[in-house]
């Protein structure tokens, strides 16, 4: 790794740290150290990285701003690209958005609001990156991010890049084809809005950030909802009816507000996080029969 790290020092590629803790990069304040963490300011520069990398044989992955996120408390291994400060352009043209995916969403949805326009209001409230809402297609109130992308450009797993529509994505809920099928992360997308009224557009973005503000736990650090929703069932419902809501493992603990919500409630660890989550799953599954999937990505060696 030394040679790796001396490499990308020299390349004048962005801000270069060895072993980052991770808890700094992720809202749920948890994960160890990575190798070595990059911080690219440009796209050209992940060209960079990624090819330094791939020199040397070690191993990377991309993360945005952690909102999605359970890095394990071993760390993980290689060089970690976090796409944020570097990647954070927008341009409008009309009612088209091309956007960095290092872009917060929150931020995003409230500067186009007033703007006046429409078909970000579903994402007021929702934490993280554009690139990650693209990747695990964020959604909120009826809507997702698969409704108004255009296109995306994709950095793949092997190093590649490239723009795919939103046909060739292939989303589902809470799905893109980045997550399995072709595993990458979005670099940029392409946003086909529409021009509404800004005092109506500000109104509905209020109501779905109150809504938020009034039913999930973010004055803990978490991670999002941990839980797909088993449709037509809701997996915090399901939670709550177990009589979860509020149990504690380590420092996890089920949110009192939201049952499909981990808090860090104090000094927890990916190891307290994980074993809750199994507890819920075999608990769900023995008390209803359905089997829940997490939504939240659990990455770092030996996860």
């Amino acid at each position: 790794m030394e040679n790796v790290i001396k490499e990308l020092e020299q390349a004048d590629i962005g801000k270069v740290l060895v072993n980052e803790p991770l808890s700094k990069h992720t809202t749920m304040k948890i994960g160890g150290p990575a190798d070595c963490l990059v911080q690219p300011k440009d796209i050209e520069s992940i060209e960079t990285i990624i090819r330094i990398v791939k020199k040397h044989g070690v191993k990377w992955r991309a993360i945005g701003r952690g909102s999605n996120l359970l890095v394990a408390d071993q760390g993980i291994e290689g060089v970690v690209i976090k796409l944020g400060d570097g990647l954070d352009h927008m341009e409008i043209d009309g009612d088209i958005l091309t956007v960095g995916g290092g872009y917060s969403v929150i931020k995003l949805a409230t500067i186009i609001s007033k703007k006046g326009l429409s078909g970000l209001e579903f994402a007021s409230g929702i934490p993280g990156s554009i690139g990650g809402a693209v990747y695990m297609n964020a959604g909120a109130h009826g809507s997702d991010m698969s409704k108004i992308l255009v296109k995306a450009r994709v950095l793949f797993e092997d190093g590649t890049m490239d723009w795919l529509t939103n046909e060739e994505l292939n989303f589902s809920y809470r799905t893109s084809l980045l997550q399995k099928e072709r595993p990458g992360i979005c670099l940029e997308a392409v946003l086909k809005l529409e021009a509404g009224v800004k005092e109506d557009i500000v109104k509905v973005m209020q109501k779905n950030k109150d809504y938020r503000r009034d039913t999930q736990p973010w004055n803990f650090p978490c991670a999002g909802s941990i839980f797909r929703n088993p449709l037509p069932e809701y997996a915090g419902a399901l939670v709550e009816k177990a009589g979860l809501k509020g149990y504690k493992l380590g420092g996890a603990q089920v949110s009192d507000m939201h049952g499909n919500f981990i808090v860090n409630a104090g000094g927890a660890t990916a190891e307290d996080v994980l074993n809750l989550i199994a507890f819920i799953k075999k608990t769900i599954m023995e008390q209803y029969g359905t089997e829940l999937e997490t939504e939240v990505e659990i990455i770092g060696r030996n996860s």
